[in-house]
C-alpha cells in the first residue's frame, strides 16, 4: 500500500512506538498468534510516497525507482530478513540481498 507521510507516521506510532513518518513499514502475517489463519501470506508492506519522492530527490534517483527499492526492504522484512535488531551481520546480509535483486531488476529492465 503506498499512503503519505501522515498515514505512514500513524501506523509508525502505533505499532511501532516512533512518532514520525518513515519510509516503509512492513506488517509480516506469518509471525503471532494468528498466523495460521492464512499461511501463504507473507504481510503487508506500506510506503510513505511523500518520504520516498524526498528521498528519491535528495538520492539524485527516480521515484520509480526508489519506490521499488523500498518495496524490495519491505518484501525482505516479510521473509526474515532484519538490519534493525540482528546486528551488523545481519544488516550486511540485508544490504547483499537488496542489492543483488535490486541489480537483476535493473538488468531485465524493470527499474
Amino acid at each position: 500500500m503506498v499512503v503519505g507521510d501522515r498515514a505512514i507516521r500513524r501506523l509508525n506510532r502505533e505499532y511501532l512506538g516512533r512518532d514520525k513518518p518513515t519510509n516503509v513499514i512492513s506488517f509480516p502475517m506469518q509471525e503471532g498468534e494468528f498466523a495460521e489463519l492464512n499461511p501463504e501470506t507473507l504481510g503487508d508492506v506500506v510506503i510513505s510516497a511523500a518520504t520516498c519522492a524526498r528521498e528519491a530527490e535528495e538520492g539524485g534517483i527516480s521515484f520509480q525507482s526508489r519506490l521499488t527499492f523500498l518495496l524490495l526492504h519491505g518484501i525482505l522484512h516479510l521473509t526474515g530478513y532484519d538490519h534493525e535488531r540482528s546486528g551488523e551481520a545481519e544488516a550486511r546480509r540485508m544490504e547483499e540481498k537488496e542489492g543483488e535483486l535490486f541489480a537483476q531488476l535493473e538488468k531485465e529492465g524493470m527499474v
